[in-house]
């Protein structure tokens, strides 16, 4: 039978959040076990289970507590929402690492003969992944890689240069953006995006501002404004 309902202990045993933090986060007013055993022990139910999920969500995002306990109070806030916006980061941090192993297979198959630059360049995308990912945010996206597998992986990385490579090649022909052709290559691309995205909005920025912020990054993948701009009008 599926347990319903768990005391403090046991509920810290079970997610790995020390009952310090349980504690914490019942002083504070964040998070409250709301029932009660017949002898009088407080515990957690469903309610505050799902709650506790959605604040290290958002924790992992880097919200302070109180920014959390804002959000979380809106009489309107979205609670599948918030599964779905963590979904969308961990498939952007995916990508991103699948971009670093990409670049470490390249030197492991020939490390003897591997020049400087392309080791500085590894330093570069490990560097930069500090920058937009916390330490638990990797951790996790490790595991998630894991649970993947390596062919799916593969599969990713090979497809999308050689779609962009594809896009570049027709708009460069002059090719009308509304062919059909295009427009299927632009869908593509979109589903390939959506893919880390989830269609969120918020990530979808966050995407671009890694963009933004990694010159290098953008140039290295032959992405542009021109090469966007042209995606967009086949998708309009």
């Amino acid at each position: 039978m599926n347990k319903t309902h768990w005391k403090i202990g046991e509920l810290a045993k079970r997610t790995g959040v020390s009952i310090r933090t349980l504690h914490h986060y019942d002083e504070i007013g964040l998070l409250s076990p709301s029932h009660r055993t017949e002898s009088g022990h407080r515990l957690y139910g469903r309610e505050e289970v799902v709650r506790l999920q959605q604040i290290l969500s958002l924790r992992q995002s880097g919200f302070s507590l109180e920014e959390i306990r804002s959000m979380l109070a809106r009489r309107h806030s979205n609670a599948q929402q918030f599964i779905t916006q963590h979904i969308a980061r961990l498939r952007q941090q995916i990508a991103a690492q699948q971009e670093l192993c990409a670049r470490l297979e390249r030197i492991a198959e020939r490390y003897e003969s591997a020049s400087a630059e392309e080791f500085i360049e590894a330093i570069e995308v490990m560097t930069m992944f500090e920058k937009y990912y916390t330490k638990e945010q990797l951790e996790t996206l490790r595991q998630r890689a894991e649970t993947l597998g390596d062919t799916h992986i593969k599969e990713v990385e090979q497809e999308w240069p050689r779609l962009i490579a594809d896009v570049r090649a027709e708009m460069q022909k002059g090719t009308d953006p509304k062919d059909p052709h295009i427009q299927a290559l632009a869908t593509r691309w979109m589903e390939l995006v959506h893919e880390f995205t989830g269609g969120d909005p918020g990530i979808t920025q966050s995407l671009k501002n890694l963009y933004a912020g990694e010159p290098e990054l953008t140039s290295q993948q032959a992405l542009d404004s021109e090469i966007f701009s042209y995606v967009r009008k086949a998708l309009s």
